[in-house]
């Protein structure tokens, strides 16, 4: 990936930041939010890394009654979302409760056991 060196990389809260990051391809236009070093569409490799906005819809929803591990057991039950994000990929976060499908989120960031996860909340929220 070669992000533009005269810009500080984007926060990106799977590298510890309050942020979601992805990439675009700069001879595609392919939007990925999981970055690789190469586009998936096109096998390019120069790829532009861009902060995204947090907003989106949701795309579905389901309720985590059972925590994957005991240090998260105190957390359930929680919801967990997949959100379209405005720029044109689909991420997980954690997400309010009575959300529905279709709904338009902005995205926050909250603790959850040691780090930090993106955390969705209608738009129109304060």
């Amino acid at each position: 990936m070669s992000p533009d060196p005269s810009r500080r990389e984007p926060a990106d809260w799977t590298r510890g930041g309050e942020g979601l990051a992805f990439a675009r391809c700069r001879a595609c236009g392919h939007v990925q939010y999981f970055r690789r070093s190469f586009c998936p569409a096109c096998g390019g490799s120069d790829l532009a890394v861009a902060q995204a906005s947090g907003r989106g819809r949701v795309y579905a929803l389901t309720t985590v009654a059972r925590a994957p591990s005991p240090e998260l057991a105190a957390h359930a039950p929680y919801v967990v979302a997949l959100v379209d994000a405005e720029e044109g990929f689909r991420f997980m976060a954690h997400a309010a409760e009575r959300l529905a499908i279709g709904a338009p989120v902005r995205t926050a960031f909250r603790a959850f056991g040691t780090g930090c996860v993106p955390y969705c909340r209608p738009e129109d929220s304060e």
